[in-house]
C-alpha cells in the first residue's frame, strides 16, 4: 500500500465497486469516482438505475420502492463491501452509508474507516 499514490488507491476502489455492481446488482454504473477524505471513502456511482427502474420512477411509490430495494440489497452486501475495501486499504469498515437518488440516478455510498486512510500519503 505504501508504494501506491492515493489516486491508484481511489481508482482500484472505483474498479472494484463497478464489478460488485456488475456481478451482485446485475448492473454496472456508467461512471464511478471514488474521494478518499481522511478516514472516509466517498463513492459516487452515476447511471445505476434499470430501464425498467427508470420508467418505475415516474410514480412515487416506485420511485420509493427502488430506494428501499437499492438499499436493502447493498445491506445484504455489507460483508462482501467490507471486505473489498480492506483488501485494497488494509482498512476496516466502521460503518457504511448509502443513498439513491431515483430522480439523477446517481448513488453515493460512504465508509468510514478505522484508520485515517489520508495520513498514509
Amino acid at each position: 500500500m505504501e508504494n501506491r499514490t492515493k489516486g491508484q488507491i481511489e481508482s482500484q476502489i472505483s474498479e472494484a465497486i463497478i464489478k460488485f455492481e456488475k456481478e451482485y446488482m446485475g448492473r454496472g454504473p456508467k461512471e464511478t469516482k471514488t474521494y478518499i477524505i481522511n478516514d472516509m471513502i466517498f463513492v459516487r456511482l452515476k447511471g445505476v438505475l434499470t430501464p425498467a427502474e427508470e420508467r418505475l420512477t415516474k410514480s412515487a411509490e416506485g420511485a420509493e420502492l427502488i430506494k428501499k430495494t437499492r438499499v436493502r440489497l447493498l445491506e445484504e452486501a455489507r460483508v462482501l463491501l467490507e471486505n473489498i475495501v480492506f483488501d485494497i486499504t488494509a482498512c476496516h469498515v466502521r460503518s457504511l452509508h448509502t443513498d439513491i437518488s431515483t430522480k439523477t440516478g446517481e448513488r453515493i455510498i460512504v465508509f468510514t474507516l478505522d484508520k485515517n486512510l489520508e495520513n498514509r500519503f
